[in-house]
């Protein structure tokens, strides 16, 4: 304790731990509906999009990534929540095909093009996080922090919305509810969610985030409400816990979070299954 306590005196800690539970906190309410619609695996895919355009911006030297990342990634995941159905690849496969185009296009384009003497660490750092979660400055945090407002007002202003447009779509436009709109909100939400959490647990690591707290809570809650308390309790609690546990004994941030997040599911499956036998 007199160790942790020590820590957060630094404020690059505070940074870290303010920007870490709110990334957490704005996937865990969009991973309820990702993983009722059967969209688990788009955060994935999303992240790999994500990846290849953070390494084409790398090589032109923009100074700010994200001016290249956010964008193409929010085209990417309209273009993939809109067709649905309609589309020559359905969602998992489209899904599938561009999350592998695009992680070797990545790394192709960071090879051929290099601008480091350490391509491999680079990629490395960027697929399963860094430590730059912990070298932010107060002007990233403020943006964190602004966009993360951004994703928790539209959240809970069009939540109804959201609820019907996870559950039924079809009767959502058969009784007149513009479910194209709000497949559009959710896509734009999950972008920066994608763009934001890259910096905490990676490209490869961040669908844990929005699909393992929507799981866990999902074994013990059976109405989509407590389904998204749960799911934003869980994903808070394990981000703090993992964040700390990497501070204190200098573990990837990264798999640390995800790790917090596979216990807390184990735990809540065993307990889900226990109250059901005790029910019975």
């Amino acid at each position: 304790m007199s160790q942790l306590l020590y820590y957060l005196q630094f404020d690059f800690v505070v940074y870290a731990l303010i920007v870490g539970v709110l990334i957490a906190l704005c996937a865990s309410l969009l991973g309820v509906t990702l993983v009722l619609k059967r969209y688990s695996f788009i955060g994935d895919g999303l992240s790999h999009v994500a990846f290849g355009a953070m390494a084409i911006a790398t090589v032109l030297k923009l100074t700010s990534n994200t001016i290249l990342v956010m964008p193409v990634t929010i085209l990417v995941a309209v273009l993939l929540l809109r067709n649905g159905n309609k589309s020559m690849l359905k969602g998992d496969a489209a899904i599938a095909m561009l999350s592998v185009t695009s992680l070797a296009f990545g790394y192709l384009v960071m090879n051929v093009f290099s601008t480091s003497s350490n391509v491999s660490g680079d990629v490395c750092s960027t697929l399963f996080g860094s430590t730059s979660i912990l070298t932010l400055d107060s002007k990233e945090v403020m943006i964190c922090i602004v966009l993360s407002i951004i994703v928790i007002a539209l959240y809970v202003i069009f939540y109804n919305k959201i609820f019907a447009v996870t559950f039924d779509e079809t009767f959502c436009r058969a009784t007149g509810v513009p479910a194209g709109k709000y497949n559009f909100l959710i896509a734009v939400i999950i972008a920066i969610i994608i763009v934001l959490g890259m910096n905490l647990v990676g490209s490869l690591l961040i669908s844990a985030l929005i699909v393992f707290p929507a799981l866990a809570a999902m074994r013990l809650s059976g109405t989509f409400k407590g389904v998204v308390i749960l799911s934003a309790i869980f994903s808070v609690v394990c981000a703090i816990v993992g964040m700390i546990v990497s501070i204190l004994y200098s573990t990837p941030v990264g798999a640390t979070i995800v790790a917090m997040d596979l216990l807390c599911f184990i735990i809540a499956a065993l307990v889900g299954r226990f109250v059901v036998k005790t029910g019975n």
